[in-house]
């Protein structure tokens, strides 16, 4: 009987071979499973690095959207032809922060057009609440409404808005109300919208001397007629710019990536030294 057509068939005995076969399979899958667990836990730590959104951001610029249902009267340096604002929806956000004044950019809805950048000073309220409050000098029949001030949610200080001396004390008599302006001579329109705290135009609104005017016509102080927040809030709001100025939005994640990578690591090589020993 020739046996060249059978298939080769090499047995090993099984008590010389078997037990070293299944501890070596025993010992792939233990460093399968390690590794595995490893890539899950390096994986998990590189999203929570890449999807942690920036601290403190929103809360600084207070970023809110709204919707007017009727034409508005805005104050401050806005593009030609948008010293009024139609019915629709906007982003009010701050640019520059200090004490005593902030500057407010107005922009369309999806934050690609700047319509307005307003001066204005901060002004409390005794209570907050978790709406966004925006307030109106009223008008004449016919004429839109004003732009007076802007509350954020669950914040006590809010935005009183800085018109031109002569729109002010316009509003200041149909309205009944003392107006916030400032005699400083600033361009109302401009072709080219405002798009950095550091262009000319903004410190000049940083610099601008603000006043009040009443009813009557009388011009007096701002602090006879808007209450200031107390002195811990604008002293926060003040510091804020500085942090986001030492940690730019362009800075990069890297260093804090590496991190959760050394720490999932070690983790990795802890679990693998222990796997070992328990074998």
């Amino acid at each position: 009987m020739l046996m060249r057509d059978m298939p080769a068939e090499i047995c090993f005995p099984r008590n010389r071979f078997g037990r070293q076969t299944t501890e070596f399979r025993t010992k792939v899958m233990t460093e399968m499973q390690i590794f595995k667990l490893a890539t899950t836990v390096c994986g998990m730590a590189l999203m929570s690095a890449f999807l942690a959104p920036g601290a403190g951001a929103s809360e600084w610029d207070r970023k809110t959207v709204i919707t007017f249902s009727s034409p508005v009267e805005i104050p401050g340096v806005h593009l030609t032809g948008w010293g009024v604002l139609p019915a629709g929806t906007y982003v009010f956000k701050i640019l520059d922060s200090q004490s005593d004044r902030h500057i407010v950019q107005i922009f369309n809805k999806d934050e690609t057009a700047i319509y307005a950048t307003v001066l204005s000073v901060p002004n409390y309220r005794l209570k907050a609440t978790d709406k966004t409050v925006i307030t109106f000098s009223e008008r004449p029949a016919g004429q839109p409404e004003a732009l007076r001030a802007w509350f954020y949610p669950g914040m006590n200080s809010g935005e009183e808005f800085v018109y031109r001396k002569a729109e002010a004390v316009e509003l200041a008599r149909t309205s009944n109300a003392p107006v916030l302006f400032t005699p400083a001579e600033i361009p109302q329109e401009v072709a080219e919208p405002i798009k950095s705290a550091d262009e000319p135009l903004v410190a000049v609104l940083k610099q601008a001397p603000i006043m009040a005017v009443q009813p009557t016509g009388e011009e007096v102080q701002v602090t006879e007629v808007v209450t200031p927040p107390p002195t811990a809030e604008p002293t926060e709001m003040a510091m804020a710019p500085a942090t986001e100025r030492a940690l730019p939005a362009t800075a990069s994640p890297l260093p804090l990536v590496a991190l959760f990578g050394l720490l999932a690591l070690a983790g990795a090589l802890a679990i693998g030294a222990t796997v070992k020993h328990a074998a």
